[in-house]
């Protein structure tokens, strides 16, 4: 295995482990009564995140002329179930280490507070107090919450299939592209350019359904229509969501490859 390919694995990790760890800042807003903070530090969250998947795609681009030169479609195939692997070791980690984010971003807000930026937050962070009080915010879920996987009637199940779905498009979408390069070498760059469109669909997917009800539902909980134990267990539901969406993307990569390949000869 090339370095290229381990360092692809290791953004792809990470990617998927900031992506769920972002949920944590809703948590803490909602925790806090302190939303505008915690929404600025959600959106570094997710700008991280999109920067670093920017970077996975030229990297892999070797990768792909190498299997359309060998015609070894089965070696590209084999190499992304690996990365989508780590992406769902990724997003589990980050659910494993949910309190524990949410007790360092709600002690983030309080010490932006005083230090009124982001960048001098950044340091305070790395500081000696900073990793101390990473140190001592080290806890796993407790079984309490674990159980509250149990309760799926007040769930919001449309909204849980919307998320798990746009996840898998999200973590399939650029891997299915490249795929269908090299099912079609003779138009690989249209191949490639329909990948925009199945993360722009899962795009679409969060921004009207999924944020728009964790927008409402925070504001239902700010207001004391709703209970933080209710927010909580919706975002627990939404997790475990993104999880299966990361599974769900292994059963789709080979079929949203060869759909991608069917459409680009259609359009070319």
């Amino acid at each position: 295995m090339s370095l290229k390919i381990i360092i692809v694995i290791v953004l792809t990790f990470l990617i998927s482990l900031i992506g769920i760890l972002a949920y944590a800042a809703k948590v803490v807003g909602v925790k806090t009564r302190r939303i505008a903070i915690t929404a600025s530090v959600f959106n570094i969250l997710a700008l991280i995140s999109r920067t670093a998947t920017t970077i996975q795609a030229p990297l892999l681009t070797s990768k792909v002329e190498q299997s359309i030169n060998s015609h070894a479609a089965g070696s590209l195939v084999a190499t992304f179930r690996i990365m989508l692997l780590a992406s769902t070791a990724g997003t589990i980690l980050g659910a494993l280490f949910m309190p524990t984010f949410i007790k360092l971003f709600s002690r983030a807000v309080e010490s932006f507070n005083v230090h009124r930026s982001i960048p001098r937050l950044v340091f305070h962070g790395f500081s000696k107090s900073g990793m101390e009080q990473f140190k001592n915010s080290l806890s796993l879920p407790k079984r309490s919450n674990m159980n509250q996987l149990k309760d799926i009637r007040r769930m919001p199940k449309k909204i849980i299939l919307f998320n798990a779905l746009a996840y898998s498009l999200s973590s399939v979408g650029s891997y299915a592209a490249l795929y269908a390069a090299c099912l079609a070498p003779e138009i690989r760059t249209t191949c490639s350019t329909l990948s925009p469109v199945i993360n722009g669909f899962a795009t679409i997917l969060m921004f009207v359904f999924i944020d728009p009800f964790l927008s409402l539902l925070t504001d239902d909980v700010v207001r004391g229509d709703c209970s933080e134990l209710h927010f909580n267990r919706c975002i627990t539901f939404i997790m475990a969501g993104m999880i299966a969406g990361t599974i769900i993307s292994q059963i789709i990569l080979v079929p949203g490859g060869i759909i991608i390949s069917y459409i680009a000869k259609l359009i070319a």
